[in-house]
């Protein structure tokens, strides 16, 4: 396995492993409660790390055939 690909392990840890510290409602975090918060910055930073791990790995460097 690449090391790039080790990359995906952080959101899925973020998610499930976190996930029961960030269970509270208090505090607010841009007018929403802090779980809702956690949900929606996970899934942000999901998409940005799967950006890094798609542009570095190198079995991405094909050209693509139609």
């Amino acid at each position: 396995m690449k090391v790039i690909k080790l990359l995906l392990f952080v959101p899925f840890i973020g998610f499930l492993g976190f996930l029961p510290f960030a269970n509270k409602i208090e505090p607010y975090v841009l007018g929403m409660p802090f779980l809702l918060f956690w949900v929606a910055f996970w899934m942000v930073l999901s998409s940005i790390i799967l950006t890094i791990v798609y542009r570095f790995d190198p079995d991405n460097k094909g050209c693509d055939e139609k």
